[in-house]
């Protein structure tokens, strides 16, 4: 009892810590993996979302096959550079990616240096995580652990992820994905309420139903209860980004993300 509560202090105490800036509303490229990076940053500009968590495997450009890799060279960071300037968008965060050597992820922490980039968004091994939250301290850089929903990894569980940052510095938190906390028919405002002060940026996404078969539909459409997922984080004075990830055809994609970008700001007033 008194390991579990001293346990307990140490985790809170960490997080009082925590604070990666205002609220962002930024969009996982994700949401456009049917387009290249290219098409998804003319999107997001004509949505006004500024701000963009970039993944692995995306194309670069209709005319550039590339990926946008962390371990592109670096005349491809500076057209990457180019490309987010010329559309008024900030890459804010990286992932989700989960790497086994030491030397990549030196590399990727190397690039999100180069980047700007502030969080990198990881579903790592468990015996990754001494190495991630040395170099998270190193770069002063920070890392969030994501879910998926059961049973994918160990970290669909939020005690799980709760545990494994315990103790650990406080570039170490959490991407809490809402949407797949549900589809593990999981109670969101519960899972908020466990990894209160940890939570670094939320994934935000609604499905239909509170299974691994769930859909995905525009938010608030769907079984989230997000005036209480709104008004739980405001009692946390949850700081950190909101990032929009929902797929849907392309048909209605744009007038699906403009639903989700909507009730976003709406809650926040």
């Amino acid at each position: 009892m008194k390991t579990f509560i001293f346990s307990s202090v140490m985790f809170f105490m960490a997080a009082a810590t925590v604070l990666i800036g205002q609220n962002k509303i930024g969009c996982q490229a994700w949401s456009f993996n049917a387009y290249t990076l290219e098409e998804t940053l003319e999107k997001m500009e004509s949505l006004d979302i500024k701000y963009l968590e970039m993944y692995p495997k995306q194309r670069m450009s209709p005319s550039d096959s590339s990926f946008t890799t962390f371990k592109m060279p670096k005349d491809q960071i500076v057209k990457l550079k180019s490309m987010l300037k010329k559309h008024h968008v900030k890459v804010i965060s990286y992932g989700v990616i989960s790497l086994r050597k030491r030397s990549d992820w030196v590399q990727l922490f190397e690039f999100a240096k180069e980047m700007g980039i502030k969080t990198i968004v990881t579903e790592p091994d468990q015996n990754q995580i001494p190495v991630i939250d040395e170099l998270c301290q190193k770069y002063k850089i920070y890392a969030a652990i994501h879910n998926h929903a059961k049973p994918k990894r160990h970290w669909w569980n939020p005690a799980n992820v709760k545990d494994g940052i315990l103790n650990r510095s406080k570039y170490l938190g959490v991407c809490a994905d809402v949407g797949h906390w549900k589809r593990s028919d999981l109670d969101i405002i519960s899972s908020l309420k466990l990894l209160e002060g940890k939570i670094f940026e939320l994934h935000v996404k609604d499905v239909d139903i509170p299974t691994l078969n769930a859909k995905w539909v525009p938010m608030g459409e769907g079984i989230i209860p997000w005036s209480d997922v709104f008004q739980e984080l405001k009692k946390q004075n949850f700081k950190g980004n909101y990032i929009i990830e929902h797929v849907a055809k392309k048909d209605v994609i744009m007038d699906d993300m403009r639903v989700n970008l909507e009730l976003i700001k709406a809650n926040l007033k």
